[in-house]
This record gives structure tokens, sequence and C-alpha cells, in this order.
């Protein structure tokens, strides 16, 4: 756990309450057959958020920073505004999971128990200093383990999950595509690349305000495969239990004839009469312990950028009276995604939105992540290998792809 940080807690950010819907959905609709998404995303993913950290660790500066430095402002600018925005709609779909899995598990009033984890996020950020913040979010990594218990208490047939997987069966209709597209969407998304990037530059403040890698390149071998290690272990374990959670619903919903999952709750609440009252909390449980690490990484990457792009002072390390604009940005972020619970916005609508402006920015925002991690001029003599930068291209066109679908009508 020491040697693990920002990867691991990015990597398990990105199964936040709305991804679980997404799997979900992805498993109660064509059962073992979108399996095969999560051996194909792996790569790719890891590829994008290993040359986020790297970029962060080896210039000392979030990705906002040196993609002001590095292009037009007319880049950084669209970037940080459509990220800010997606982020407020997915907290707002996160947060509304989180009270609706609450209210199942104890009974409270939903609006109550989203009230209660809005603030409980947003104090715990403000006055609680990265360096004690991150420990409890590295052991609330831990809240995923319980989608790989869920399949313990249900029958699973391995030799049909394992020829699904590198044989799925189906027909690649709107249907089928547009959930590939919805899968990958949610896997690679922007918040987690601004997140990365800037909690390296973090790690690198707390442990005795080291140099970044361009000034001090005694420290790079380490450095450099720590984040390796890091990175890649921690996509490996957000997309083991992707993997998973298709998998848990597949065999309990689907084969139950429920193929139609709207949120994250329902999921877990259609759980509970096929596969007991055990597999129903430790599901709904999983969905707590990522939200709480979901909401802060959403709220805490826009805040990197748009601070960044201001020339403002940024960092979870800071007291809060001297980086009152990035302590903003972070709690209008999660006020914003309460208020849209009491609005005629439906949480399901927020997501959607959120996942439209994500597909806008994705493509774009990878292109020039590949770029910076190739210049010399930004990052000296650690440039990102030829296979971080092909698995990137290749993680930028399948994107490409699945915006592109996004847009078809019908």
């Amino acid at each position: 756990m020491a040697r693990v940080g920002p990867g691991l807690i990015t990597g398990v950010a990105d199964d936040d309450p709305s991804g679980i819907a997404t799997y979900s959905q992805a498993g109660a609709q064509f059962g073992l057959n979108m399996l095969w998404t999560m051996p194909v995303a792996f790569p790719l993913m890891a590829a994008m958020q290993s040359m986020c950290g790297r970029i962060g660790r080896v210039t000392g500066k979030g990705l906002a920073a040196n993609i002001k430095m590095a292009f037009p402002p007319i880049v950084l600018q669209s970037v940080v505004l459509l990220l800010v925005i997606a982020n407020v709609l997915n907290i707002a779909a996160d947060v509304a999971a989180m009270g609706e899995v609450a209210e199942l598990v104890s009974g409270v009033n939903r609006h109550l128990m989203t009230t209660f984890f809005v603030f409980a996020t947003l104090l715990l950020q403000i006055f609680i200093p990265y360096h004690r913040y991150v420990y409890f979010l590295k052991w609330l990594t831990l809240s995923l383990l319980a989608y790989a218990a869920v399949l313990f208490t249900v029958h699973v047939p391995w030799a049909e999950v394992a020829r699904r997987t590198v044989w799925p069966s189906f027909s690649l209709n709107s249907n089928a595509a547009a959930m590939i597209v919805g899968i990958f969407g949610t896997t690679i998304s922007p918040y987690l690349f601004f997140w990365q990037a800037s909690e390296e530059v973090e790690e690198m403040h707390v442990r005795r305000n080291e140099a970044p890698l361009v000034n001090d390149a005694s420290a790079a071998p380490s450095e450099l495969r720590r984040i390796r290690w890091d990175t890649w272990s921690g996509m490996l374990y957000s997309d083991v239990t992707s993997f998973f959670i298709i998998l848990a619903t597949a065999v309990t919903l689907n084969v139950a004839g429920m193929t139609d999952i709207g949120t994250a709750a329902q999921a877990a609440s259609a759980l509970k009469p096929l596969a007991g009252n055990f597999a129903y909390i430790l599901f709904a449980m999983g969905i707590l312990g990522v939200g709480l690490i979901g909401v802060p990484v959403l709220a805490g990457s826009g805040a990197y950028a748009l601070s960044e792009a201001l020339g403002w002072k940024s960092g979870l390390e800071l007291k809060a009276v001297d980086a009152r604009g990035f302590y903003g940005v972070i709690a209008v972020s999660v006020l914003l995604g309460l208020i849209i619970q009491y609005s005629p916005i439906s949480p399901m609508k927020a997501l959607f939105w959120s996942a439209v402006i994500n597909g806008v920015v994705a493509v774009p925002l990878m292109v020039v992540i590949i770029l910076l991690a190739s210049k010399k001029t930004v990052m000296g003599a650690y440039t990102a290998g030829w296979p971080l930068i092909g698995l990137g291209w290749v993680a930028t066109i399948v994107m490409g792809v699945a915006a592109a679908v996004m847009f078809l009508p019908g």
C-alpha cells in the first residue's frame, strides 16, 4: 500500500457509481458477451494514465499547466470548461446513486443521505491535508473487492465465461454499438487524466518537497518504475473489477430476464431476490465505497484544471485559506451536484450529458497528452517510449470511433 498511490486511486475512481451502472447494464442486457471489452480496454487506459502520471512527475506540473505552456489558449480554455461542466453532471449522478443505495440499505431518506455524503466528502477535502486524506482513500479502494465477493454467492459457469471473453456472440446493431461506446467512454475518462498528473505533483511535494525529474536525474529510474507499477496495477485492479461487475450482473440479472438497469442502485436492488441479502449488501456497499472516492476525484480534477489554467494556487495539501480559488471550485462543483438532485434535471439525464461532453473532450485531449509526453521541450530526456505512444494512439482512435458513433442519428 505504501508503494501505490495516484494510479490505484485513479483506477478505483474509474469504477464510480455511474460507471457501475454502465457495467451493470452491459451484463444485464448482453450477458457474458460484453466481457471482452475489459481485456481490450486495459492496456489502452493504462497507457494513457501512465503518460499522465509521467507528465506530472517529470515536469512537476499538472496537466492543465503543461497544456497552458505548450498549446494555444483556446485549447486549454475549451478543454477545462467542458471538463468542469461534465464533472458537475457526473457528480450529480454519483451522489444520487449513493443516496439511493444508502436508502435501500438503511431506510433513511435518499435526499438526506445524499446531503450527508456531499458534505462529508466536501469537509474531508477541505480540512484534511492530502497526506492524511490519501491514506483513507487507499483503504477505501478495498471496497472494490465486494464485486469479487459477489461471485462467491452465485453460480458462475467459468468455462462459458472464458469462451465468451475471447469469442463473444452478439449482433453489432445500434444497441450493441451504444453499449460498447458507453463502456469505453466510462473507462477512459478525461477527469482521470487531470487527477493522476496532479496527484503525482502532490506526492512529489509530500515526500520532502522532491524536485521534478527534469531537475533530478538521479531519482528518475526509481520514480518512473514506481509510476509504471502503480499505474498498471491500479488500472488492472479497476479493469478486473469492471469485468466482475459485468459478470455478476450477467449470471444473475440477465439469466433471470432482467435486461434493463438504469442505475447502480437498481442493479443492487435487483440482486436481492436473485442472489440473496449477502450479495445485495456487498454490491451496495461497493457502490458507497467507490462513490466516496469518485466524487472527490471528480471535484478535485476540475479544481486542479481550472486553478492551473487561471494561475491560482492549487493542492489538497494546502490550507483552504491559502488556496481559496482551488477549494472554491471543489465546493461549487459538489454543491451544484447536490442542487441538481432538487431540480427538474434527472440524475440519468445528467449522466447522459456528462457522457456526451466527455466524448467531445476525450479525443482532442488524448492527442494533446500524447504530444506532451513526446515533446523533449516538455519532458526532457524522459519522453514516453514508443509502446506507450503506440497504445495511446490506438486508444485515441478507439475513443474517436466511439465519439463518432455516439453522435450518429438513431
